[in-house]
């Protein structure tokens, strides 16, 4: 997957007002199947698996004994198997994790080099892809999956991404790939599509206040940190759960803050974040957000004192200290029925 096709604005622009069309296929790829898949998955990972319903689709992080995160996924629960699609960096490490953990009465299978996975994302997305499907789209709902044809071929849709905007994944048979990406570039073009980089992908998700595993998760930031509270279960057992309930007690760990800069001076990752001239933690992301009206904003990990919506920081950018203000993820959201 490229960092850019034709521009970033350009690509940005049209998954936030047509549709955009990303190569996903380095994600990793992993099926799992057998009956005690679930009570498996959920001993690993801090969000309920068991009580996903069929053809559900949930967010889920797989985290250490420390509560760090090896990796945040998406697992489908599809008929007869389950799908867990990791972030590309980790894959070895997952595969390595998962068959090392795999406990009797559950398969596992790599499928990541034999296929591929092309996201539609942008409120026109349904539109163009409905005359490709057999499945009436509108009936699958977000974080939902089904099983169809596309194309002709055979493929698995779920209405997930990864902007901030509607959209389908489609999984599909790596030696097909090729083919249904020129036919969705041919078919798109009335409807604004564009094929879309990684660039484009970094700002959309940052706009839309998605952590990126190596910036705002990683082995040694929880998902609590990375405020993503909501994910995690403590009423099932799992891996860093006495971490994170130690943690959560306490209340007194760094956390990821949403940050919007006074002036034109873009904030990097690894760019240090100062307090009444103190330093308080490090920018994890940063880019200026068209979708904002080019304002610049951020992502930083910060002392929780530092946390609080509304607050003055300043971030140092070449040696000077630039003003910044914390405000509330996401910073980007949809309107409804967009």
């Amino acid at each position: 997957m490229p960092i850019v096709y034709s521009s970033i604005l350009e690509e940005h622009n049209a998954v936030r007002t047509a549709v955009g069309m990303f190569d996903l296929s380095h994600m990793g790829q992993f099926i799992a199947s057998g009956d005690a898949v679930a009570p498996w998955l959920d001993e690993l990972t801090v969000n309920d698996v068991a009580s996903m319903r069929p053809n559900q689709a949930r967010y889920n992080i797989f985290t250490n004994d420390a509560g760090g995160a090896h990796d945040d996924v998406i697992i489908y629960r599809l008929a007869g198997r389950w799908l867990i699609v990791v972030n590309a960096s980790n894959t070895g490490k997952m595969w390595d994790l998962l068959s090392g953990s795999k406990p009797a009465g559950v398969s596992l299978e790599n499928r990541t080099e034999r296929s591929s996975l092309i996201a539609l994302q942008g409120p026109r997305a349904l539109e163009m892809l409905q005359p490709l499907c057999d499945l009436d789209l509108a009936t699958v709902r977000y974080y939902y999956a089904a099983e169809t044809t596309v194309g002709g071929g055979k493929a698995e849709i779920a209405r997930t991404g990864y902007t901030g905007e509607d959209g389908f994944e489609v999984f599909l048979p790596a030696g097909v790939a090729v083919t249904l990406w020129d036919r969705f570039m041919r078919e798109g073009k009335p409807f604004g599509l564009r094929p879309a980089g990684l660039g484009a992908r970094d700002v959309l998700r940052l706009e839309a206040g998605m952590p990126l595993y190596g910036h705002e998760l990683e082995e040694t930031i929880t998902p609590l940190q990375a405020g993503l509270d909501w994910a995690v279960k403590f009423a099932k057992q799992f891996t860093g759960k006495a971490a994170l309930e130690a943690q959560h007690s306490e209340d007194r760990y760094d956390r990821i803050a949403g940050l919007v800069m006074d002036g034109k001076a873009p904030a990097r990752a690894g760019y240090a974040v100062f307090w009444e001239g103190k330093p308080v933690g490090e920018v994890r992301s940063g880019s200026p957000a068209p979708s904002l009206g080019g304002k610049n904003i951020a992502t930083a990990l910060v002392r929780k004192a530092a946390s609080e919506l509304g607050m003055r920081l300043e971030i140092e950018i070449r040696g000077a200290m630039h003003k910044a203000t914390v405000v509330k993820l996401p910073f980007y959201k949809r309107q409804k029925g967009t």
